[in-house]
């Protein structure tokens, strides 16, 4: 009787631990899914700004190009269309 009272105990015992191993790894997982999906979204967050900032950038040197293509285009215009024609200081006239 003993055995049979003991042994239906540790097998009670067994169960109710593994039932408690299996509590604790329900909630060791449950915290670390939150964990990783608090890092997730901060990194997502994360890639978002800087999008937003290379957006950012990139608007503002489209508006710069923009701005100076006209004066740089016509500077480079007139240094080109200006000739002055001049004889080379090294021309020898030869008769």
């Amino acid at each position: 009787m003993w055995d049979a009272c003991h042994s239906m105990r540790l097998k009670q015992a067994k169960e109710e631990a593994m039932a408690e191993i299996y509590q604790y790894r329900m909630q060791r997982d449950k915290e670390f899914r939150l964990k990783q999906s608090k890092i997730m979204g901060s990194q997502s967050s994360l890639s978002e700004e800087l999008e937003e900032q290379t957006q950012g950038q990139i608007k503002e040197l489209n508006g710069s190009y923009s701005k100076y293509m006209e004066n740089v285009m016509n500077q480079l215009l007139s240094v080109v269309c200006d000739v002055k024609p001049e004889i080379h200081m090294n021309y020898r006239i030869t008769n």
